[in-house]
This record gives C-alpha cells, structure tokens and sequence, in this order.
C-alpha cells in the first residue's frame, strides 16, 4: 500500500443531512479540518437520491470527492420532516388502539380545549385512531397499582384475533394507571406477539411515561402508527447507504434537540415529531452565547420556523401540538419550542375571493418547484419574487441549476401584476412584503407568548431564503442588527453537527415539598439514574463524557399544567423539597410573571436527561483576508426604486470587512440582501451583522 493510499484511508468524514420539503441540505466535516456545503432538490420517491446529490456538490465545492466522501463517512447524521409530515397527512399505518374498558374516547376527547372558547357548537375534530379501531379490554389498575381488575385474555385474545382479520398494521396499548403497574400492558404486548407476530406494538408506558392519560395514549398511538413507515424509510436509506459504501454510524436527530442511534428511533419513532426544525436552534445559540435573548428563524423552502434561546440554552416545550392547537395532536413529549408557518421560499402568491395578495401557506415545493426552477411550476412564489427584483442569481444559484427569470416574472404577471393592475415589480415587491409581514407576526407573537420583546432580542436568521429577506424582517421588528450565522443557508444540517447524542428518562412518582417522602424521591431518582448510566454505557469512549442533568415536573396544588425545573443536582437529600420549591418560584415567575412564595410544590414526574457532547468541526477553509470582490452589478429594485447594486463573492470576503446597501452577497447556500437603509460586516468567525444605517 502506498503512502498516499494510506493516508487517504485516514481521512474520514462527517456529514448531517436535513431533508426539507424543497431542498436536502449537507454539511460535510472532515477529519484533516475543512467544512463543505451543499444543498439539492429533495426527491420524494427515493431521499437517497437527492441527498447524493447534495453531498456531491459540497465535495466538489471545496475539491473532494464525492465517493471518497460517502465511502469514508464515520457517521451520518440524517434529519427528516418524513414522521410529522405523515401524521399531518394522515399517511399513516392501520393502526388499532386497545384502552381500559369505559374509555375509549380518550383521543377523541383530548383535553377538552377548543379554538374559540365561547363557540359550545364546535364539534370535536376527529380522533388519530378512528372509534372503529379502539377496542376496550377488561382489565383495571388503581391509582396506587393496585389490580381492581383482572386482565380478562381470553377476551384479548378475541380481539386480537379480530385485529388479524381486519389486517391492521400497528397497535397501541394505553391502559389507565399503566404509569404505577404495567404488568397488563406488557402482558397483552405478549400476547400480540403470540397471536400477531410481527405486527408492531407500543405501549402508552414506555411511548411516554406520564400521568396525563391523552398525551400518553396520543404518544403511543402515533408511535405504533409511524413503526411500518419509518422502517420502510430508514430502511431505504440504509440500504441506499450501504450500496454506496457506507458502514459508518447513522444517527437521526430527534425533537429533542439531539440525536440518537437509528435503531434507537425506530423503536421509538414518535421521537422524530418535529424534528426537523429543532436544530436550527443550536445553531443560534452557538453564534451569539453571550446575548440574554436570541430569537433564531430558520426560512427554508417551505415553512419558517422560529425558536427561542435564552442566555446559550435552547427553550423546550411539552406542549408542541401536531397541527392546530386542541384540534391537532398532542404527545406530551419533550421538543424544542418551535413555532413554524407556511412561509418558505416556496410559498405562493395568489389573489383571494375579496381580490386581497396573499402568500402561503401553500408551497411549490421541490416538484414543480417555482416558476424560475423550470420544472413545470407556473405559480408565483416568493422566491419567483426575488429573481424579479434581481437579488438572486440566476447562473451561480445554490440549488445547481439556472434559474429562468422570464418563467418567473410571467409567473407573476399573470397571476398577480395583470388582476391588481401592478406592474411585475410592483407584484414581486408586494409578495415579498406581505411575506416578510407574515413572517415578522409569527416573530413577535412567539417571543411575545414566551415572555420576550422581540425588539430587545438578537434577530438570528438562516436557512436557504432566510438571508434574502432578513432586514426586511428586521425593519419590521424594530431592531437596529440582524445576525446571518456563517451556515445560514444550511442552519439546521450544520446544527445536527453540533447535536449531542441525548435523551431523557421519566419516572412518575407523585409527590409533595411540604410532606416530602424521601425514600420515593430516592426511588424514581435511582430509577431515572440507572437507565442514563445504561444508555451512556452504549456509547464506548464518548460515553465516558456524559453529562447527566435532573429535573422535576411539577405544578401548583389545583394547577392545569405543569412546569419543567432543571435542577443543580439529583434531588435525594433531605433539603430537596426545600431546593425544589424555591426553584419552582423561580420558572413560574420567570414563564409567568407571578409566583406564590407561600404555596406547597406538587412533584408529578422525577427525570434524568443524558448528554453525550460530540466534537466540534473545524474548518480550516475560512478565509482571513482578501480583497472583497465584486463579480457584477445588477439591477436590483428596492421599495420600488431601481438601483445598480454591486454582487459580492462571500468567498472574498475577510473579518471587519463592511458592505454598504444597496449589495447582495452571494454565498454558496444562500444570498445576503443588503438593502440600500443596511450595512452588512463580517465578524472574526464568518458571521454576517446586519446594520441599520444611521439617520
């Protein structure tokens, strides 16, 4: 073996791919330093494909090869909108639900919320598990775990029996009480699998370990349902993986903010609801750690998504609902606290009965994609607009291909200028202002709702289309500075490099800081201890750095829901109750505005989260000082007036240097809009600032 050979072979690579509704993002990490990246149109039919394709052109970008890159991945980090977007849909497997005798409304009822509180004729929306496919089973636990009822089997085993003829795909099994004794659960999943043999199952204990009934029975009937699907598409991917010359880890990022062996979320892959726009956030966090408040909004082809990071911690929620709230779907499982919208590249532009310009929540995706792709899209879309008014580029744009900007100002001539009288200009700047409002709405009612002025807060703006209209959003929330990371246009791929490999365990023993029982706080504490311990032992070497992080859910005597406290250490002395409650003050005057010194904390759930940090890329490509070049100057309009403005190589571009709007920098995956009232500088890590011109 030759040296050169050799030395090649020590090359290894990694690579985080996140797979949107129009574009499959990839962000390359080599082991000699250097970062690539590169974006290509997601395909439906096989992800592989347009992933390939992605990870081709950044090796290309930066000189490797794209072989050479895949071949010698020591791991894969994929994330994916598949999960959620099923459940949207509905695309789901035939799945049939087995609950306590007398409650087989459980996800019909939800939690008895409703879109308009006063409206007493709105109908409930209709369940995940159709009535026709919710069996009730004899059997009941009490509170405590006592046995009140016998699990009668042989009327199990009927059903089952029935299950088989009526081919269902899944099942789920959420039995009351199942939290305190689960023996009937585990019991009737062996019989399904004596009577139903491969046949998926979950049961509501382990899908999510709760006391609330409907998010434990919603987490495991969403859980069942997605098992075939998400078998078939990993599935696929392996395969597709393995053919290429893979034999690397693959790991799949999670709601959580993290990412988990794919075997991992397979068994569980109720995991991947949401997934898709909880890494931008680390992203965010990472670029601006010192900030008290960041808000970070990630815009990519098809919806824009905003999330909250608060002194370097990303904000999670238990409450993130699949669809819209009370009528959608809720787990109760830990996600990153992320509020998305119709609002992408993709989105397009139409005329309503009232003859009002709207925009969204309809996108063109990647098939047919915007008029300017020209892959058959006739229909106007906000990156159609910003062809026509000259920001992108049509020959250097990062999807790989030309774009085509007559298709697109006809596009929106002939749906928008022509009906509002407007010329295509006119047309193209009303699209991109009536999205960029949109978007700045969604901004400042998310921060608002979660305690935050949105004018006090650092702006963080990524994603493919995100850098295009950030001033503009900018100007809207009254802020002075928007921050685009280095990796805007691929935020949340380079996030999931930055992703932990974490978890959490839950063990729901119900307590009181004012009749403390410490030997059940010790209990569930050694409980939740021992599975982190077990799951970092799965992770030889990295496992050894695991960082394991406690804390209670708990409420208000009387209070509907419940607030997550992190605390300093595991709970398990005496002074616990006192440590608990004095921290449980503190989040519910911090999330609420108002606490109650006075009263008593209920603990109503004990958990550990288990991180195991990954290490950081290094890019040895960043450039230090050139000359910043411009390699055009187009015409560009700007709030209806045209200007000749100058288009920078990002490439070109050093630490301190500024460019002065009116300019557009483009960027390998993304383009920088500068408009004429903004200045833009590049910071010592590759980061762009955002500056409103001084009056």
């Amino acid at each position: 073996m030759s040296n050169d050979t050799a030395l090649s072979k020590k090359v290894r690579y990694r690579i985080a791919v996140d797979t949107g509704g129009t574009f499959t993002d990839v962000v390359v990490g080599c082991s000699t330093g250097g970062i690539a990246m590169g974006k290509a149109l997601t395909t439906y039919d096989r992800v592989f494909t347009g992933f390939e394709a992605a990870v081709r052109r950044a090796a290309e970008s930066v000189g490797w090869s794209g072989d050479d890159v895949l071949r010698n991945a020591e791991v894969i980090v994929y994330g994916t909108t598949h999960a959620t977007n099923a459940v949207l849909t509905g695309k789901t497997a035939k799945t049939a639900l087995l609950v306590t005798e007398g409650f087989a409304d459980t996800l019909l009822l939800r939690e008895g919320g409703r879109r308009d509180a006063f409206d007493s004729k709105a109908a409930y929306p209709p369940a995940y598990i159709p009535r026709g496919l919710t069996y009730e089973v004899r059997e009941r636990v009490s509170a405590e775990g006592t046995v009140l009822e016998p699990l009668d089997e042989d009327h199990v085993r009927t059903l089952l029996h029935r299950l088989a003829a009526e081919r269902v795909e899944a099942i789920a099994v959420s039995f009351l009480w199942s939290i305190i004794n689960d023996a009937h659960e585990r019991r009737v999943a062996e019989l399904i699998e004596e009577i139903l043999p491969g046949v998926p199952v979950t049961l509501s204990n382990y899908a999510n370990p709760i006391i609330r009934e409907y998010r434990r029975t919603s987490a495991a009937s969403i859980d069942a349902s997605l098992k075939p699907l998400m078998e078939a598409h990993l599935g696929d991917l392996r395969q597709d993986l393995v053919e290429s010359g893979f034999d690397g880890d693959l790991l799949v990022v999670t709601s959580e903010g993290a990412v988990l062996d794919v075997d991992d979320v397979l068994d569980r892959p109720v995991l991947l609801l949401n997934s898709g726009p909880s890494m931008a956030p680390l992203v965010g966090a990472s670029a601006a750690p010192n900030r008290e408040t960041v808000v970070v909004c990630d815009m990519g082809g098809t919806t824009f998504d905003v999330s909250l990071v608060e002194k370097g911690t990303v904000r999670h929620t238990r409450e993130a609902w699949l669809g819209e709230p009370f009528v959608g779907h809720l787990t109760g499982l830990s996600s990153v606290a992320v509020t998305s919208i119709g609002a992408g590249g993709g989105s397009i532009g139409w005329i309503d009965a009232g003859g009002l310009l709207r925009v969204g929540p309809q996108s063109a995706r990647s098939t047919p994609g915007p008029a300017a792709y020209g892959l058959g899209g006739e229909e106007p879309t906000v990156t159609d607009a910003c062809v026509a008014l000259g920001y992108l580029d049509a020959q250097g744009f990062e999807g790989g291909f030309t774009l085509d900007r007559r298709a697109a100002e006809k596009a929106i001539e002939s749906r928008i200028a022509t009906p509002l009288n407007m010329t295509i200009e006119q047309a193209a700047q009303a699209i991109l202002d009536v999205s960029s409002h949109h978007m700045a709405t969604a901004i400042r009612q998310s921060a608002l709702e979660q305690g935050v002025d949105p004018r006090g807060a650092l702006i963080v703006a990524g994603g493919g289309a995100g850098a295009m209209v950030a001033a503009g959003i900018g100007s809207l929330l009254e802020t002075d500075t928007v921050l685009i990371p280095a990796t805007a246009g691929v935020l949340a791929a380079f996030g999931a490099h930055k992703a932990p490999i974490a978890t959490e365990f839950l063990s729901p023993l119900h307590n009181d800081t004012r009749s403390f029982d410490v030997s059940s706080a010790a209990n569930a504490v050694r409980e939740v201890s021992a599975k982190a311990d077990e799951f970092a032992r799965r992770f030889p070497g990295t496992g050894a750095d695991a960082e394991v992080t406690y804390f209670v859910d708990a409420r208000y005597p009387g209070q509907a829901w419940d607030l997550r406290v992190y605390l300093s250490e595991a709970p398990v002395a005496e002074s616990a109750a006192e440590s608990i409650e004095a921290a449980f003050h503190k989040e519910h005057d911090h999330r609420n505005g108002t606490h109650d010194p006075t009263s008593r904390v209920e603990i109503i759930a004990w958990g550990a989260r288990v991180e195991i940090p990954r290490p950081e890329l290094v890019d040895s490509n960043a450039n230090d000082s050139q000359t910043p070049e411009t390699h055009r100057t187009d015409e560009m309009v700007f709030d209806g007036k045209k200007y000749s403005a100058p288009r920078y190589r990002g490439g070109t571009l050093g630490p301190g240097d500024v460019i002065s709007g009116p300019a557009v920098v483009d960027l390998p995956t993304t383009t920088i809009v500068i408009p004429p009232t903004w200045n833009a500088q590049l910071d010592e890590n590759s980061n762009f600032y955002l500056n409103l011109k001084e009056a």
